[in-house]
Protein backbone atom coordinates (compact mmCIF):
# COMPACT_ATOMS: atom_id res chain seq x y z
CA UNK A 1 0.00 0.00 0.00
CA UNK A 2 0.89 3.50 -0.93
CA UNK A 3 1.21 5.75 2.10
CA UNK A 4 -0.20 9.13 1.73
CA UNK A 5 1.29 12.02 3.61
CA UNK A 6 -1.37 14.83 5.04
CA UNK A 7 -0.44 18.47 4.64
CA UNK A 8 -0.84 19.73 7.62
CA UNK A 9 -1.00 23.85 7.47
CA UNK A 10 -2.70 25.36 10.53
CA UNK A 11 -2.32 29.32 10.50
CA UNK A 12 -1.98 30.82 14.12
CA UNK A 13 -2.19 34.26 12.71
CA UNK A 14 -5.06 36.38 14.73
CA UNK A 15 -7.76 38.15 12.64
CA UNK A 16 -7.69 41.65 12.32
CA UNK A 17 -10.32 42.06 10.37
CA UNK A 18 -12.64 43.40 12.92
CA UNK A 19 -9.35 45.48 14.86
CA UNK A 20 -11.37 48.85 13.14
CA UNK A 21 -14.26 48.18 14.69
CA UNK A 22 -13.25 48.00 18.03
CA UNK A 23 -10.94 51.35 17.47
CA UNK A 24 -13.96 53.37 16.32
CA UNK A 25 -15.74 51.94 19.18
CA UNK A 26 -13.53 53.25 21.95
CA UNK A 27 -13.22 56.40 20.15
CA UNK A 28 -16.99 56.83 20.11
CA UNK A 29 -16.89 55.64 23.62
CA UNK A 30 -14.32 58.36 24.31
CA UNK A 31 -15.46 60.97 22.82
CA UNK A 32 -19.06 60.64 23.89
CA UNK A 33 -18.10 60.34 27.77
CA UNK A 34 -15.13 63.13 27.42
CA UNK A 35 -16.93 66.55 29.53
CA UNK A 36 -15.04 69.33 27.48
CA UNK A 37 -14.95 73.14 29.10
CA UNK A 38 -18.30 74.60 29.50
CA UNK A 39 -16.82 77.76 29.00
CA UNK A 40 -13.75 80.24 28.28
CA UNK A 41 -13.29 82.41 31.58
CA UNK A 42 -12.08 85.95 30.18
CA UNK A 43 -12.22 87.50 34.06
CA UNK A 44 -9.57 87.39 36.50
CA UNK A 45 -10.05 84.99 39.18
CA UNK A 46 -8.02 84.55 42.41
CA UNK A 47 -10.87 82.85 44.39
CA UNK A 48 -11.02 84.04 48.27
CA UNK A 49 -10.18 80.57 50.73
CA UNK A 50 -12.69 79.41 52.67
CA UNK A 51 -12.39 77.30 55.99
CA UNK A 52 -15.77 75.34 55.73
CA UNK A 53 -16.65 73.89 52.20
CA UNK A 54 -19.20 71.46 51.04
CA UNK A 55 -18.74 69.23 47.95
CA UNK A 56 -21.84 69.48 45.25
CA UNK A 57 -24.00 66.52 45.26
CA UNK A 58 -25.60 67.07 41.51
CA UNK A 59 -23.31 69.40 39.19
CA UNK A 60 -25.81 69.35 36.43
CA UNK A 61 -28.23 71.44 38.42
CA UNK A 62 -25.48 74.11 38.83
CA UNK A 63 -24.87 77.63 36.97
CA UNK A 64 -22.10 79.53 36.88
CA UNK A 65 -21.46 83.40 36.61
CA UNK A 66 -17.74 84.68 37.42
CA UNK A 67 -17.39 87.83 38.61
CA UNK A 68 -14.14 89.84 38.28
CA UNK A 69 -11.80 92.44 36.08
CA UNK A 70 -11.88 91.33 32.42
CA UNK A 71 -8.45 89.64 31.34
CA UNK A 72 -8.33 92.44 28.54
CA UNK A 73 -8.25 95.59 29.84
CA UNK A 74 -7.65 97.54 26.86
CA UNK A 75 -10.60 95.68 25.17
CA UNK A 76 -13.16 95.75 28.00
CA UNK A 77 -11.59 98.55 30.78
CA UNK A 78 -10.98 97.82 34.34
CA UNK A 79 -13.87 98.03 36.14
CA UNK A 80 -15.45 94.45 37.29
CA UNK A 81 -17.66 92.54 34.72
CA UNK A 82 -20.31 89.39 35.19
CA UNK A 83 -19.69 86.79 32.66
CA UNK A 84 -21.96 84.36 31.89
CA UNK A 85 -21.57 81.16 29.18
CA UNK A 86 -18.38 82.67 27.36
CA UNK A 87 -19.93 86.11 27.35
CA UNK A 88 -20.03 89.21 29.66
CA UNK A 89 -23.79 90.31 30.79
CA UNK A 90 -25.05 93.64 32.51
CA UNK A 91 -26.61 93.44 35.75
CA UNK A 92 -30.39 92.89 34.31
CA UNK A 93 -29.19 90.10 32.41
CA UNK A 94 -28.84 88.03 35.42
CA UNK A 95 -32.40 87.38 35.21
CA UNK A 96 -32.64 86.45 31.95
CA UNK A 97 -29.15 84.10 31.88
CA UNK A 98 -31.31 82.30 35.25
CA UNK A 99 -34.57 81.77 33.07
CA UNK A 100 -32.29 80.33 30.66
CA UNK A 101 -30.60 78.11 32.45
CA UNK A 102 -33.56 76.91 34.11
CA UNK A 103 -35.59 76.04 30.98
CA UNK A 104 -32.26 73.73 30.14
CA UNK A 105 -33.36 71.79 33.40
CA UNK A 106 -35.82 68.89 33.36
CA UNK A 107 -39.67 70.25 34.81
CA UNK A 108 -38.97 68.43 38.14
CA UNK A 109 -35.54 69.95 38.82
CA UNK A 110 -36.45 73.78 37.53
CA UNK A 111 -36.62 74.74 40.85
CA UNK A 112 -33.56 72.95 42.43
CA UNK A 113 -31.08 75.08 40.33
CA UNK A 114 -28.13 76.42 42.16
CA UNK A 115 -26.15 79.45 41.09
CA UNK A 116 -22.57 79.26 41.96
CA UNK A 117 -21.09 82.89 41.86
CA UNK A 118 -16.84 82.63 41.23
CA UNK A 119 -16.01 86.19 42.43
CA UNK A 120 -12.37 87.33 42.13
CA UNK A 121 -11.44 88.52 45.81
CA UNK A 122 -10.48 92.01 44.73
CA UNK A 123 -14.14 92.86 43.78
CA UNK A 124 -15.94 94.95 45.72
CA UNK A 125 -19.12 93.24 47.61
CA UNK A 126 -21.97 95.49 46.40
CA UNK A 127 -21.71 94.06 42.47
CA UNK A 128 -22.24 90.64 44.65
CA UNK A 129 -25.37 92.10 46.43
CA UNK A 130 -26.85 93.54 42.98
CA UNK A 131 -26.43 90.35 41.51
CA UNK A 132 -28.04 88.52 44.61
CA UNK A 133 -30.64 90.93 44.78
CA UNK A 134 -31.41 90.11 40.90
CA UNK A 135 -31.26 86.29 41.90
CA UNK A 136 -34.29 87.04 44.22
CA UNK A 137 -35.88 88.79 41.83
CA UNK A 138 -35.59 85.52 39.22
CA UNK A 139 -36.69 83.01 42.50
CA UNK A 140 -33.40 81.51 42.18
CA UNK A 141 -32.59 81.00 46.36
CA UNK A 142 -29.64 78.65 46.15
CA UNK A 143 -26.69 80.50 45.90
CA UNK A 144 -22.78 78.82 46.48
CA UNK A 145 -20.45 80.69 46.58
CA UNK A 146 -17.14 79.17 45.12
CA UNK A 147 -13.92 78.99 47.14
CA UNK A 148 -10.67 77.58 47.22
CA UNK A 149 -9.44 75.81 50.19
CA UNK A 150 -7.97 77.26 53.10
CA UNK A 151 -4.20 76.54 53.14
CA UNK A 152 -3.25 74.93 56.67
CA UNK A 153 -0.45 76.09 58.67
Amino acid sequence: MAKFKKKVKTSQEISTASLPDIIFMLLFFFMVTTVLRESNIMVKQRIPKASQLRKLEQKKLVSYIYVGKPNDPRKFGNEPKIQANDAFIELDGVIQFIEEERSKLAENERDQITISLKVDEETKMGVVVDITEKMREANARKLMYAAARKADK
